[in-house]
């Protein structure tokens, strides 16, 4: 590195769409570059300009060859040679590649964007390890979840890499955890440090004013001029706990909908037929508008709108964040970002990091309770109610997770790397 401007290479499976990994990078990428550094992507599936870009098609965990490994790796408990060849084959192949980038793109800095957390691509973590084993670079290891908090990575017959790799301990890796929990685990199992920064929202620059496209969201939504709209800002998985917004609603006795923003992912179609049939049973109008909620707006092939989630929220007269287990809990974040109420079920990170800081939600605690709808039904009907949680939330938000103390936590990062005197 020549001078305090570093070029800075993410690395991933994937940075596209709306999945948590990718919208925390495009955060990071965005606060490095205010400080006066250029970012670049190593991925597998890459939205960002083709010119910063590197991809690797079978980066990508959904990829069919990835997939393959995956399913045999945490499926059997005995590890076949033909795994391990194959494993050890895209290892090389993958570390061709990061080589490649590194010096296409002069790279000074990586920052492994879950890439050494979980397991999803198991080849390019042990990859990017053995990299970092034979040149010693300067890498920051950002972990938005681990392998131990997933039960469906427990059973695996792959426990030597993910040992060497999940996460590596080498001297030239910072790691960086999402939530205190993360960080206490990281230590006790692997004996490292490691720092830890929340995800954030630009909380000193508002979101903007509600615009004529996005005003017509409740009309092609269909709904009714006094009919709510209950924003469930989530994929459809297990760990949502979507039917406690489904009860919720149900037992809220008011004109309304609940509106789910996105679709199941990557963890099957099973849990969201449950969901159906849940909302059908309770008589609750459930509309799955993925198709239409997007990370850019457009027109569908039949010639309807897409919305991105962010012209949904002015829209929203309540937000359910019912989840179970949550690593931090973006959703939480952009509501208080749009000023509206939120219902939160206490999942642990919310109890330990989050609500100390001061804010001011409607909660449960793993089932729905009568004071839980008396004030979300509150919520709906007093405007003053709402304006004063929203005031004190944003002042909180702002003095907690705003792109200035992430800039902090960076410049503390690059600080250590480099030293306190580079100018960095």
């Amino acid at each position: 590195m020549k001078n305090s401007n570093l070029r800075i290479g993410f690395v991933s499976t994937r940075f596209a769409g709306t999945d948590g990994v990718s919208l925390e990078t495009e955060k990071w990428a965005a606060v490095f570059e205010r400080m006066g550094h250029s970012c670049f992507y190593f991925a597998g599936l890459c939205d960002r300009p083709a010119e910063v870009s590197y991809v690797v098609p079978n980066l990508f965990f959904h990829h069919p060859e990835m997939e393959e490994i995956h399913e045999e790796a945490f499926n059997q408990t005995i590890r076949s040679p033909r795994l391990t060849r194959q494993m050890q084959e895209y290892k090389a192949f993958f570390k061709d590649h990061l080589q490649r980038f590194v010096n296409q793109f002069e790279i000074d800095l990586l920052v492994a964007e879950n890439a050494l957390s979980i397991p999803v691509n198991i080849p390019l973590g042990m990859a990017i390890s053995e990299f970092i084993a034979e040149t010693g670079f300067p890498v920051i290891a950002h972990h938005h979840d681990m392998y131990w908090e997933r039960k469906r990575f427990l059973v695996n017959c792959v426990w030597d890499y993910l040992t060497m790799a999940f996460p590596p301990a080498f001297p030239s890796v910072k790691h960086v955890v999402i939530n205190s929990v993360a960080g206490q685990q990281l230590s006790l199992r692997t004996g490292v440090s490691c720092r830890i920064v929340p995800n954030v929202m630009d909380f000193e620059s508002p979101p903007p004013a509600l615009d004529d496209y996005a005003r017509s969201l409740r009309q092609d939504l269909g709904l009714g001029e006094h009919e709510k709209l209950i924003l469930q800002p989530t994929r459809v998985v297990q760990r949502k706990g979507i039917e406690h917004a489904i009860e919720l609603v149900s037992r809220l006795e008011l004109p309304a909908r609940l509106v789910i923003s996105h679709a199941a992912g990557d963890e099957g179609r099973e849990y969201e037929h449950r969901v159906r049939d849940y909302a059908q049973r309770m008589g609750v109008n459930t509309l799955f508008v993925s198709d239409i909620i997007r990370e850019k707006r457009g027109i569908t092939a039949d010639g309807r709108k897409i919305y991105t989630l962010y012209d949904v929220y002015p829209h929203a007269d309540l937000v359910t964040y019912p989840s179970e287990i949550e690593g931090f809990g973006n959703a939480f974040l952009e509501a208080i970002y749009f000023r509206r109420p939120i219902v939160v079920n206490r999942y642990s990170i919310y109890e330990i990091d989050i609500k100390p800081k001061g804010f001011q939600v409607i909660e449960f605690d793993g089932f729905i309770t009568e004071q839980s709808v008396r004030l979300a039904r509150r919520a709906l009907k007093d405007s003053g109610f709402v304006e004063e949680m929203s005031q004190i939330n944003y002042r909180v938000a702002r003095k907690h997770y705003s792109f200035s103390v992430l800039e902090m936590h960076l410049r503390a990062l690059l600080a250590e790397i480099y030293g306190v005197n580079h100018g960095i």
